[in-house]
């Protein structure tokens, strides 16, 4: 178990998990000890933050070092969602690849190419690794930790059109649904990114005041359900994607101000590739980010995303079908060991009974 980012994840090496999908989902149900609000038959943590799990393994693919495979699974539900991915879990990556020695080290940086399986995307991260073993403490704070560590940066190159293919799934920079104005982008992963200011929201209200309002989450979901058939994701109502972004203007010196819906919740910072696909956003004229944010045409530049806990900040080079973001994130490993699966949720004999490592 692993903290990276704001999140915190359970890791699997590839090579000891079942096969079959249908196998392995129920393995990771029982792991997390869904669906229960708590989990507490489970090693998930009763959150949509802590609730997530990425299988690492050797990539055969050549462009990459190792393949990860982002899955969360949600607390109060016995679903197993494949179809998003996390940045924040990315960012701990690295650091499980190089626990699991999947990797080789080298000083005093060592730079490992990341195959996102979800969406056949190549992440590029970047550890401090002085002497050639991995260093997990250091002086890179972030909102959301309590204590700093060494810095993990993650460079996306190719992050256009994670899930869908294209920059913007429907052509449009922006659009109506149910009477609300919309921007429906897929960099990193899809979002719906409408004005916090159409719900009658100010975009400063706390997660938790959002989480209450209950009737805001049955608009809003009506809404994400349509921009998921346009998307052409198909019907999302069991998905976490497209996700959804409530923006407003800065408050505190920032670029932007976001509420992040997961969907189902209101994020209590935000995703990593939340964030990228909201600066990607902002760099496409036309857009709801776009009239709200103007950027320079520095060369490099960065977005400062507000959310309930403080400021993501994203690195930002290039425009358009170049654009490449950025992020430096932490990790720390939390523990290793075992989780004992019940035999009696299974039928297939390749995990009847088994401890996955």
């Amino acid at each position: 178990m692993i903290r990276g980012g704001t999140s915190r994840g359970v890791f699997f090496n590839a090579a000891d998990m079942p096969s079959e999908v249908a196998d392995r989902d129920r393995v990771l149900l029982a792991a997390m000890g869904s669906p229960h609000p708590l989990q507490v038959d489970g090693i998930g943590g009763g959150n949509p933050l802590t609730s997530k799990v990425a299988i690492v393994g050797r990539s055969t693919d050549p462009r990459a070092d190792v393949d990860y495979l982002f899955a969360q699974v949600t607390p109060e539900r016995a679903t197993v969602d494949t179809n998003a991915t996390c940045g924040n879990i990315l960012s701990a990556v690295g650091p499980f690849a190089a626990e699991e020695g999947l990797i080789a080290l080298d000083s005093p940086t060592t730079q490992i190419r990341i195959r996102n399986t979800n969406s056949e995307t190549i992440t590029l991260a970047t550890l401090e690794t002085p002497g050639g073993r991995l260093r997990y403490d250091g002086n890179e704070e972030m909102t959301g930790s309590i204590r700093p560590a060494a810095p993990i940066r993650l460079s996306f190159v190719d992050a256009s059109g994670a899930l869908t293919g294209r920059l913007l799934p429907t052509g449009k920079v922006q659009e109506e649904i149910n009477g609300v104005a919309v921007s429906l982008v897929d960099y990193a992963i899809p979002v719906m990114i409408v004005e916090a200011s159409q719900f009658g929201l100010t975009g400063q209200e706390t997660a938790a005041q959002i989480d209450a309002d209950r009737n805001l989450f049955d608009v809003v979901e009506a809404i994400r359900l349509e921009a998921g058939q346009r998307m052409g994701l198909g019907d999302v109502s069991k998905s976490v994607v497209p996700k959804v972004a409530l923006i407003s203007p800065p408050c505190h010196g920032g670029t932007i101000t976001s509420r992040y819906l997961t969907p189902w919740r209101c994020h209590l910072t935000h995703a990593v590739t939340g964030a990228l696909c909201l600066t990607a956003a902002i760099c496409i004229e036309g857009t709801v980010a776009n009239a709200i944010v103007t950027l320079s045409d520095d060369a490099d530049r960065q977005v400062n995303v507000e959310h309930p806990s403080g400021t993501l900040r994203v690195g930002l080079e290039g425009n358009g079908t170049e654009l490449i973001t950025s992020v430096v994130r932490t990790a720390r490993m939390l523990f290793r060991g075992h989780v004992y699966v019940p035999a009696a949720a299974f039928q297939s004999d390749e995990v009847t009974g088994r401890c996955i490592a």
